[in-house]
């Protein structure tokens, strides 16, 4: 009795100190990625980046979110989950900390790519973690994952300006402060590093296998049509407003609200789903809070408002979030499926922003992205009512 009291006081320990670990490791996933918008102007010039590198810097999130995150469960199986992820922010905070001191272009590049493939293997991981770990309070985890990335994402996006002003308009001081937070939050990882979960493979949730399966097809569609409204969203919505009588500042504003919402949103919609066997009515809900929140933006009249709207459609990340720990039974089936539909929906993703950037200038208005959202939609709808229905992936 006393071996069971203390293998279950282990356990308990073991589960909180991976609960913190998940949240500071989430904190960090998007820091490399919203940091730099802020000051990418400061640091192309103080690099003498040309347009062809400044453009794929900002196409290589999903590049590398892509990449890594289809290598990552090959690289847990190998090397352990907790020490994969003791790596990643290892990378992370190293990637992050090297491009603030480098004054080249093609260096600052490369370190990005250090530092994103830390928060692409961060990515698939932490739902795999929260399966493994927590599976009665699934919902609740991802709840508490998706809104600590959500505050890490605005957290980067809100305070680089301040801490570059506050460092004497110096951009390196304002990107190198994010490696401290990738530092702090390897500290748990560290500590887990010994107690690494029994691996298993489950038969049919390969990569291979997956790619035959209409459930992983749906949510990578789900997750890839979803992510690329949000890049078009957090790329064109400055432009876009700006269009529309706008000042820089105000559209600044406006986009660090929308930018916040996501964290009320990701505090409700893991933990509701979670509740509900199927999720399709939610797919529903958000779906139409995009189109009318699109519909009111094509007007040209309180587009604040319209913004806001659209802000609320976007519960659909976390909504996707959820998915992949609720359509599947095991930790290694989320990890296989977690790392299948991000990484084929980032590459869907991907085209997103530049398409619209296409049509947006050949057609001189706004009309001919927005009726390409619409297409979009209309796809993550058909997606998710799929993806949204009582299965898992184990069953296909």
């Amino acid at each position: 009795m006393t071996a069971v009291v203390v293998r279950r006081g282990r356990s308990g320990s073991v589960a909180w100190l991976v609960g913190l670990g998940i949240v500071l490791a989430a904190l960090n996933l998007r820091t490399a990625v919203t940091s730099v918008g802020p000051v990418l102007d400061q640091v192309s010039a103080g690099l003498g980046m040309s347009g062809v590198a400044s453009g794929l810097l900002t196409t290589l999130p999903v590049l590398c979110f892509a990449l890594f995150g289809a290598m990552t469960p090959a690289l847990s199986h190998r090397v352990g989950e907790h020490r994969l992820l003791l790596t990643a922010l290892v990378l992370l905070g190293a990637g992050l900390l090297l491009r603030s001191a480098v004054q080249s272009s093609g260096v600052f590049l490369a370190a990005s790519v250090v530092a994103l493939s830390g928060g692409a293997i961060g990515n698939v991981l932490i739902p795999t973690l929260i399966k493994r770990h927590f599976p009665a309070r699934a919902g609740m985890m991802t709840t508490v994952y998706s809104t600590a990335m959500a505050v890490g994402t605005m957290l980067a996006a809100a305070a680089t300006v301040p801490i570059q002003r506050a460092a004497g308009g110096n951009w390196h001081v304002a990107l190198g402060v994010w490696a401290a937070l990738a530092a702090v939050s390897a500290i748990p990882w560290l500590a887990l590093a010994r107690s690494e979960p029994e691996r298993h493979r489950v038969r049919g949730t390969g990569l291979g296998e997956l790619a035959r399966s209409r459930l992983a097809w749906a949510i990578a569609a789900y997750f890839g049509t979803q992510s690329l409204i949000a890049y078009v969203m957090f790329g064109w919505l400055p432009q876009l407003l700006q269009d529309n009588g706008y000042t820089s500042g105000q559209a600044g504003t406006i986009l660090a609200v929308f930018t916040g919402l996501g964290i009320p949103i990701s505090m409700l919609v893991p933990a509701l789903a979670a509740r509900m066997a199927d999720q399709r009515l939610l797919v529903i809900g958000f779906g139409a809070a995009y189109v009318i929140g699109f519909a009111g933006l094509l007007t040209g009249h309180a587009l604040w408002a319209w913004t806001i709207v659209v802000g609320i459609g976007m519960g659909s990340f976390p909504l996707a979030l959820a998915m992949l720990a609720l359509r599947a039974r095991t930790a290694e089936a989320t990890a296989a499926l977690s790392a299948f539909g991000q990484s084929a929906g980032y590459l869907i993703a991907g085209a997103g922003p530049l398409a619209v950037g296409v049509l947006y200038e050949v057609s001189g208005g706004w009309t001919m992205p927005f009726v390409l959202l619409f297409a979009v939609v209309a796809a993550q709808m058909v997606a998710g009512w799929y993806a949204g229905a009582q299965r898992v992936i184990e069953d296909e």
